[in-house]
């Protein structure tokens, strides 16, 4: 997609939902919506070089006025997460922070104890579980169908940064299909927090397991199987746990066992 062709971010459903959040605190200052911005650039949502919207347009579609727009743009230039370009292809663009660095993400795993990894999952596990137990009861066809395509692009996904998107576009989605704005944005906020960590070093076996679990998960949900829902996002997150688990105890020696 060149700059010139993007359709900006109000017309980006899964990144609207993340920048306006759950819909229970007002979005209103400037440090607020550069926040938000933010985490959706991070997750991939707004893509790399992807061109925003005019300041008045983007202004009125996230519901906030122009001058709290213009400062939190100048706070994202400030973290180098968006550019302005003057001239007639000029406007501001997206700069997604790059994924070169072959130490970050180890780093960022060393950074984490077990015990981390541990709480993490049972909140995710609380989570994902919930929201598929309800998506089982609410989701309308159309977006079983949309679940379903979202997996069949994670299945074609190759670098981490390609299926932490897509896995992301297919957490909201299927939060949405729950028809819980709460369940929504506490799901991203997980995300983000453990981000690319979740496809480290995946192989490819791996990968097709991870895209067996949501294909399970998501027939489950069309299917009304609330049960069998609930026990495919569980199956989800012990299987991410345990890769994560194993690699922070082998790469960095940690004295602790898993029990």
């Amino acid at each position: 997609m060149t700059a010139g062709d993007s359709p900006g971010v109000g017309l980006t459903t899964a990144a609207a939902r993340v920048i306006m959040g759950s819909g229970t605190e007002p979005v209103g200052r400037a440090d607020q919506v550069a926040q938000r911005l933010g985490r959706a650039i991070r997750l991939g949502l707004i893509l790399d070089g992807e061109r925003l919207p005019s300041e008045l347009q983007l202004s009125e579609q996230l519901g906030i006025a122009n001058v709290t727009l213009r400062e939190a743009l100048a706070t994202l230039r400030e973290q180098g997460l968006v550019h302005t370009r003057r001239g007639r292809a000029g406007g501001t663009f997206v700069r997604a922070p790059l994924d070169a660095d072959p130490g970050a993400l180890p780093a960022r795993l060393a950074a984490l104890t077990t015990q981390d990894i541990r709480e993490l999952a049972d909140h995710r596990t609380a989570i994902a579980t919930t929201v598929a137990d309800l998506a089982a009861q609410r989701s309308l066809p159309d977006e079983v169908e949309d679940l379903r395509r979202q997996v069949d692009r994670l299945k074609a996904a190759r670098t981490p940064s390609e299926r932490r998107r897509a896995d992301t576009q297919f957490t909201i989605l299927l939060a949405s299909a729950a028809q819980s704005s709460r369940l929504t944005t506490e799901a991203i906020r997980l995300l983000a927090e453990l981000g690319d960590l979740l496809w480290l070093r995946l192989t490819d076996p791996e990968h097709h397991a991870a895209v067996r679990v949501r294909f399970r998960l998501v027939d489950a949900v069309g299917k009304r199987q609330c049960s069998r829902a609930r026990d495919a996002a569980e199956q989800l997150i012990a299987s991410d746990t345990r890769r994560l688990l194993e690699l922070r105890l082998a790469r960095y020696d940690e004295p602790e066992v898993i029990r």
